[in-house]
């Protein structure tokens, strides 16, 4: 057996190798890495050296992006190249290979564009420096509420790092804390930054426990927190941490019609092995549900149980006993509903101490039902009935609702429910992004503010 990889923590001056490492296991439980484990006293060091970094002009830190995300889509990187990388990310995630692939180059795509997007948050009436003329006869200037900004990373999905570069575009230094799960994204994605003109004074990487978490976010000026309903409940009053809670992303099918937009609602619930926020978990349908259900119960159930390395790989594994539990636990959770698949049971045993997690398609009787607001890191929908008179209740909550056949007075209240961040009108699936494009609102919004200026 070869010996561990090793992730070491990248701080200020170099790497870091702590004494404290934790071992990063693949799906079959097999050893991959050991994750350095900073102190606290590290943390804080860092993000006060970090403070001292030098803020490099918008054409600088654009370049500078774009050439790393070319290194992150193509080099070997601390000894490890593209195609390395992808398939441990798919081991020790259980994500399939192709997801893994796709996130690579939308990593890419991101860095490339990020101080773009950063352009279409922008007020139109602000500018971006005091220097500027128009500041003369007074203007907003756009300024940065920090110098430090801090992501507390997840291990659904390698996609998520492409959403935190936009910070760097905007001149702030960043520290990445990686998750224990999946922490090669962030190290190469960090890596590559640092080989750049942002060099080591910008950003780093602290893998850290839970202690030096805390930590990292009272440093910082302001972080981005993944996490459940418990994460965006502990930060729901603190204005310096914006939390990336549960995306319960959600269909709506109105009129009759619902069989020519089977392949966009099926995409949305399977793509990537239905690991991301983005991915629909449930499905609203107005009149009866219970054909939808059975075609979606047709369709999903053709995907195949593969090892998640392989090329035709579709749905995320996990080691066995976790697979067994997240079944249990959907299966607690599902009592009151009607299982149209996955009855029995939704854990495939790969033979190697891994298992697949397989699609299961439930039937509530009612649009406010309990379920319909579980989310669980693989291809689970649930499928509900929905009329006009509801309206727009059952659809709050929602990170994207893509709305198929809805009357003009349905999406103009759509649009203005504010526990709905995204809305995609026809066929267009709840995982479409584009640069650009807010993900949950524009991260900028959260980064910057305007500042009123008049000069001689």
């Amino acid at each position: 057996m070869s010996e561990p990889i090793q992730l070491d923590a990248l701080g200020p001056t170099g790497p870091y190798r702590a004494r404290s490492r934790l071992t990063v296991t693949d799906v079959a439980g097999q050893p991959i890495a050991e994750l350095s484990q900073v102190p606290r006293l590290y943390v804080n060091r860092t993000i006060a050296a970090l403070r001292k970094g030098p803020t490099l002009s918008a054409d600088q830190r654009a370049a500078a992006l774009a050439e790393a995300g070319r290194a992150f889509a193509s080099s070997t990187i601390a000894g490890m190249s593209v195609a390395e990388y992808e398939h441990q990310v798919s081991r020790v995630a259980g994500m399939p290979l192709a997801g893994v692939r796709a996130a690579t180059q939308r990593t890419a795509e991101a860095a490339a564009e990020a101080y773009r997007s950063t352009r279409f948050a922008r007020p139109e009436g602000a500018v971006d420096d005091w220097r500027d003329p128009l500041t003369r006869r007074g203007r907003a200037v756009w300024t940065r509420r920090g110098d430090v900004f801090a992501v507390l990373a997840p291990a659904n999905h390698p996609g998520v790092h492409s959403l935190w570069l936009e910070a760097l575009a905007l001149g702030y230094r960043v520290v990445v804390r990686p998750s224990r799960r999946e922490p090669f994204t962030p190290y190469r994605l960090v890596a590559a930054l640092r080989e750049t003109a942002l060099g080591e004074g910008s950003v780093a990487l602290l893998p850290t426990d839970y202690a030096g978490a805390d930590d990292i976010v009272s440093a910082s000026d302001l972080t981005m927190v993944y996490g459940g309903d418990e994460v965006v409940e502990k930060y729901a009053a603190d204005p310096t941490v914006l939390p990336q809670g549960p995306g319960r992303s959600k269909i709506l099918l109105s009129g009759d019609d619902w069989r020519s937009h089977l392949d966009t609602v099926v995409d949305s619930i399977a793509l990537h092995g239905g690991t991301g926020c983005i991915n629909t978990t449930a499905v609203f349908v107005e009149g009866d549900p219970t054909p939808v259900a059975a075609a979606l119960a047709e369709r999903l159930g053709s995907i195949p149980s593969r090892r998640p390395e392989a090329e035709d790989a579709a749905l995320p594994v996990q080691p066995a006993d976790t697979a067994a539990n997240i079944e249990k636990h959907l299966f607690d959770r599902a009592a009151d509903a009607r299982t149209v698949l996955g009855g029995d049971g939704i854990a495939d045993d790969l033979g190697d101490g891994s298992a697949a997690l397989r699609p299961a398609v439930f039937q509530v009787d009612s649009p406010d039902a309990p379920q319909l607001a579980v989310e669980l890191g693989f291809p689970c929908v649930w499928v509900a009935p929905w009329s006009a008179s509801d309206g727009v209740a059952p659809l709050r909550n929602t990170l994207v609702l893509t709305a198929i056949g809805a009357s003009e007075e349905l999406v103009d209240q759509l649009i203005e429910e504010p526990t709905i961040s995204n809305v995609y009108l026809g066929d267009n699936p709840t995982h479409w992004l584009a640069p650009g494009i807010p993900h949950d609102r524009y991260l900028a919004e959260f980064l910057m503010r305007t500042k009123a200026v008049i000069r001689d």
